[in-house]
């Protein structure tokens, strides 16, 4: 019973599934007709999705260019606020506080420079959201555009900064001005603090980042020339240019500015010129070209300042007349070039200064040159002096004393040691051997040439003692004024002694062949009228004092004009001719004169002109030096051992007499 039951179960499912399938058969019949009806609909859903699906695409991509310009944007308004205030601080004089000053000035350039740099970015994006403005909304392309049009404005922010009358134009010329004002400040005589060389640095180096350091070496070169030149013209050196050859017939007219010259070329070239030099160094020592900056500066600097004019000075006074006077004067210029050697070389060294070089090089071969020719002719110089008239009245040639005292000067240790250098110079120069002894045989040479001049000047003199005189007068000089100098060594202890027998020599020659005759006129012989007696013959008496009184006014009539150069021999002289005249006068008329008093008295005949005294005051007078007319002893006087004395007014190749 229980199996059948299962059985009839399972009959009413399998009939229930049955039915169920039929329904389910007539429904899909139904749905079929259905699905092709909504294919046809999702074909078109799926043709708009994809449409759809595009332009959000495009708008994404739009969206992610708007996010990225954004930032940069927001710093482009930063930016442009801080470049305004900027702007106001750079507005203020530099000079209140220029450390502040740069440094503002350097984050206005870098404001500027970040604030193009953004802008280039923010404008390459937006441009890059506007491409494809075809499928944007027309309000969007619009403000997109308006955004670009103030980015480009923004953008071009630093190059009106940089334009002429722009804010940062406006602070890089300030900049200039404070450069010229802080190089003026600097005194030309010494260096600056350190923190004045450094603020001209920091200024130079602003400048040369803004391409301006052309302008910064220009303005330096201008204002420091000028200082140096301010400086020398308080030194007067008009004479640099204003002497030219045609202006000065001897060297002696332009003595005093040679030895001007001298000190301020020295000035110029070791206190003014070096200081220069040692300040561009320290203002140009982090410059990128330094050497050439330095170097560069320096030359034309030493150009603007007037170094030229000192050389051409210096040609100008070779180019002049040769004459005895000119070598010392060449010799010093040589020693005075000699103590700036190192100077010039360590100075002008640089390419730029080879016009300098070159120049300098020439005017110490010109001096060397014009040195040696006149040295070597002093000797011949003085022989040609030999045809001329000695003094008419017996006193020492100027070119006696000329020649000893500059032959003197020029054995002098300072003139001596050039003279040998320029000696030496000049015989390398032409591959000649040098030998110190040439040069002494030389200066002995002149000496001798001026003795044969002597006693060829004695022989013209018509009056026999006045030639005495004359070389007693140059035989003393000779003697005296070398005994003890430079000359004198040279010359040698013999030589002088020579002098001095040959002035005792002509001294007794002097006196015997004038003074000494008289004495002779004041004789006893014939005296007495009558042998043994004790009567005298006053009309010989008479005769006797005038014979001596006319004699002794010739003598001294044409002596009185006659002078002793020397204080010393006219006191010696004249203690001579006083012991020769006056004892002998004295003693007759001590012995004669009461005789013819009477006679005197009645018929007031005076036959005594002169007392013992009387004729001493006058030979006490003699010899000595006459005021010339140019208010001076002529031709002779104490000399002072200089040969710029005003007695040596001619000279060797210029000296018309010998007097």
């Amino acid at each position: 019973m229980h199996g059948i039951e299962k059985i009839k179960a399972a009959r009413e499912i399998l009939k229930c599934n049955i039915e169920k399938s039929r329904e389910l058969g007539v429904e899909i019949g139904d749905s079929g007709c259905r699905l092709e009806s909504c294919g046809q609909r999702l074909n078109f859903l799926a043709a708009a999705l994809r449409t759809i699906a595009c332009k959000c695409t495009l708008y994404k991509m739009i969206g992610r260019d708007i996010d990225r310009a954004i930032g940069p944007a927001a710093s482009v308004i930063k930016i442009f606020d801080v470049i305004c205030g900027l702007e106001k601080t750079l507005s203020t004089d530099p000079s209140d506080d220029i450390s502040a000053y740069l440094t503002t000035l350097k984050w206005m350039e870098e404001a500027l420079g970040l604030l193009t740099d953004n802008c280039k970015l923010v404008i390459s994006w937006l441009e890059n959201s506007n491409c494809n403005s075809s499928v944007a909304e027309s309000w969007y392309v619009m403000n997109v555009n308006k955004c670009l049009n103030i980015l480009r404005q923004l953008q071009a922010t630093e190059e009106r900064s940089r334009a002429k009358g722009g804010a940062l134009m406006v602070a890089l010329d300030k900049l200039e001005s404070e450069l010229a004002s802080s190089l003026t400040d600097i005194a030309p005589l010494s260096l600056p603090l350190p923190n004045v060389i450094q603020n001209v640095q920091a200024i130079i180096d602003r400048l040369a980042v803004n391409h301006r350091f052309d302008k910064c070496t220009s303005i330096y070169i201008e204002v420091r020339s000028s200082n140096v030149r301010k400086t020398l013209e308080e030194l007067d050196l008009d004479y640099l240019e204003e002497i030219s050859l045609t202006e000065f017939d001897s060297v002696l007219s332009v003595e005093s500015h040679i030895d001007q010259w001298r000190e301020h070329l020295e000035f110029a070239v070791k206190d003014l010129l070096d200081i220069e030099h040692r300040l561009c160094n320290e203002i140009f020592q982090k410059s990128a070209s330094k050497d050439s900056s330095c170097t560069d500066c320096f030359a034309k600097i030493a150009v603007q300042s007037g170094i030229h004019s000192f050389i051409k000075f210096g040609n100008t006074i070779t180019r002049g007349k040769k004459e005895a006077v000119k070598l010392l004067k060449l010799l010093d210029m040589f020693a005075a070039l000699k103590r700036l050697r190192s100077d010039f070389n360590r100075l002008f060294s640089g390419r730029t200064c080879g016009e300098i070089q070159s120049q300098t090089r020439d005017l110490i071969k010109k001096v060397v040159n014009g040195a040696c020719e006149i040295f070597w002719q002093l000797s011949l110089q003085v022989e040609l002096q030999r045809t001329t008239s000695p003094p008419a009245n017996g006193s020492v040639p100027r070119l006696v004393n000329f020649v000893t005292e500059y032959c003197n000067q020029l054995l002098e240790d300072e003139y001596w040691s050039t003279l040998v250098q320029v000696v030496e110079i000049h015989q390398g120069w032409n591959h000649e051997s040098s030998d110190k002894e040439l040069l002494l045989n030389e200066m002995r040479k002149i000496i001798m040439v001026i003795e044969l001049n002597l006693e060829s000047w004695a022989k013209t003199y018509t009056d026999d003692t006045l030639s005495y005189l004359f070389l007693m007068n140059n035989h003393w000089y000779l003697c005296k004024y070398t005994k003890g100098t430079k000359l004198g060594e040279l010359m040698g202890h013999e030589w002088i002694r020579g002098h001095e027998e040959n002035m005792e020599y002509y001294e007794t020659l002097y006196l015997s062949e004038s003074w000494g005759k008289l004495p002779d006129l004041l004789s006893e012989e014939g005296l007495v009228l009558f042998p043994g007696g004790r009567a005298i013959d006053r009309q010989v008496v008479k005769k006797r004092f005038k014979e001596f009184t006319e004699a002794f006014d010739d003598i001294y009539k044409r002596h009185s004009n006659w002078e002793l150069c020397d204080k010393g021999l006219r006191w010696r002289v004249r203690q001579l001719v006083l012991q020769v005249v006056v004892p002998s006068y004295s003693s007759y008329l001590a012995k004669y004169m009461p005789s013819i008093e009477f006679e005197v008295a009645s018929t007031g005949n005076q036959h005594i002109k002169y007392t013992a005294e009387t004729l001493g005051n006058m030979i006490s007078g003699l010899f000595e030096p006459k005021v010339g007319k140019y208010g001076s002893t002529t031709k002779c006087t104490e000399w002072s051992g200089k040969l710029n004395n005003s007695i040596v007014a001619n000279h060797l190749s210029s000296t018309p007499a010998a007097a």
